[in-house]
Protein backbone atom coordinates (compact mmCIF):
# COMPACT_ATOMS: atom_id res chain seq x y z
CA UNK A 1 0.00 0.00 0.00
CA UNK A 2 1.34 3.31 -0.86
CA UNK A 3 0.55 5.30 2.26
CA UNK A 4 1.02 8.77 0.86
CA UNK A 5 -1.44 7.61 -2.07
CA UNK A 6 -4.02 7.10 0.53
CA UNK A 7 -3.51 10.11 2.35
CA UNK A 8 -3.47 12.48 -0.71
CA UNK A 9 -6.80 10.71 -2.39
CA UNK A 10 -8.11 11.37 0.87
CA UNK A 11 -7.47 15.57 1.08
CA UNK A 12 -8.78 15.50 -2.61
CA UNK A 13 -11.84 14.40 -1.60
CA UNK A 14 -11.44 16.50 1.14
CA UNK A 15 -12.39 14.50 3.58
CA UNK A 16 -11.12 14.12 7.33
CA UNK A 17 -10.00 10.84 9.03
CA UNK A 18 -13.29 11.31 11.10
CA UNK A 19 -15.22 11.57 8.04
CA UNK A 20 -13.16 8.33 6.79
CA UNK A 21 -14.37 6.42 10.08
CA UNK A 22 -17.98 7.71 9.02
CA UNK A 23 -17.95 6.15 5.96
CA UNK A 24 -15.99 3.03 6.34
CA UNK A 25 -16.66 2.24 10.22
CA UNK A 26 -12.89 2.22 10.69
CA UNK A 27 -11.91 3.36 13.84
CA UNK A 28 -9.70 7.25 13.14
CA UNK A 29 -6.89 5.89 15.27
CA UNK A 30 -6.72 2.97 13.44
CA UNK A 31 -7.27 4.57 10.04
CA UNK A 32 -4.62 7.11 11.13
CA UNK A 33 -2.22 4.23 11.85
CA UNK A 34 -3.13 2.93 8.10
CA UNK A 35 -3.09 6.08 6.43
CA UNK A 36 0.64 6.49 8.52
CA UNK A 37 2.26 3.31 7.12
CA UNK A 38 1.76 2.03 10.96
CA UNK A 39 -0.46 -0.83 10.56
CA UNK A 40 -2.06 -2.88 7.45
CA UNK A 41 -5.51 -2.62 6.60
CA UNK A 42 -7.31 -6.18 6.29
CA UNK A 43 -8.96 -7.35 2.55
CA UNK A 44 -12.43 -6.14 4.68
CA UNK A 45 -10.76 -2.60 5.10
CA UNK A 46 -9.13 -1.77 1.96
CA UNK A 47 -12.38 -2.62 0.18
CA UNK A 48 -14.62 -0.01 2.48
CA UNK A 49 -11.65 2.24 1.67
CA UNK A 50 -12.11 2.10 -1.93
CA UNK A 51 -15.31 2.28 -1.92
CA UNK A 52 -15.83 5.51 0.01
CA UNK A 53 -12.76 7.24 -1.63
CA UNK A 54 -14.54 6.42 -5.26
CA UNK A 55 -11.09 4.16 -6.29
CA UNK A 56 -10.24 1.06 -6.62
CA UNK A 57 -8.12 -1.88 -4.41
CA UNK A 58 -5.63 -1.67 -7.08
CA UNK A 59 -5.05 2.14 -6.53
CA UNK A 60 -4.30 1.95 -3.10
CA UNK A 61 -1.88 -0.86 -3.06
CA UNK A 62 -0.16 1.23 -5.68
CA UNK A 63 -0.30 -1.59 -8.77
CA UNK A 64 -1.99 0.96 -11.28
CA UNK A 65 -2.06 5.06 -11.46
CA UNK A 66 -5.62 5.26 -12.53
CA UNK A 67 -7.62 6.57 -9.64
CA UNK A 68 -11.15 5.34 -11.50
CA UNK A 69 -12.70 2.48 -10.11
CA UNK A 70 -13.50 -0.28 -12.34
CA UNK A 71 -17.19 -0.41 -13.70
CA UNK A 72 -19.17 -2.48 -11.24
CA UNK A 73 -22.05 -4.51 -12.38
CA UNK A 74 -24.40 -2.82 -9.44
CA UNK A 75 -24.38 0.12 -7.13
CA UNK A 76 -23.32 -0.67 -3.62
CA UNK A 77 -25.47 1.13 -0.76
CA UNK A 78 -23.53 2.77 1.21
CA UNK A 79 -24.79 0.62 3.86
CA UNK A 80 -23.14 -1.88 2.47
CA UNK A 81 -19.30 -0.55 2.30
Amino acid sequence: MSDSRLKLLRKERGFTQIKMQMLTGIDQSDYSKIENGKRYYTFEQCKKIALALGTSMDYLAGLTNCKEPYPRTEEIPQDKI
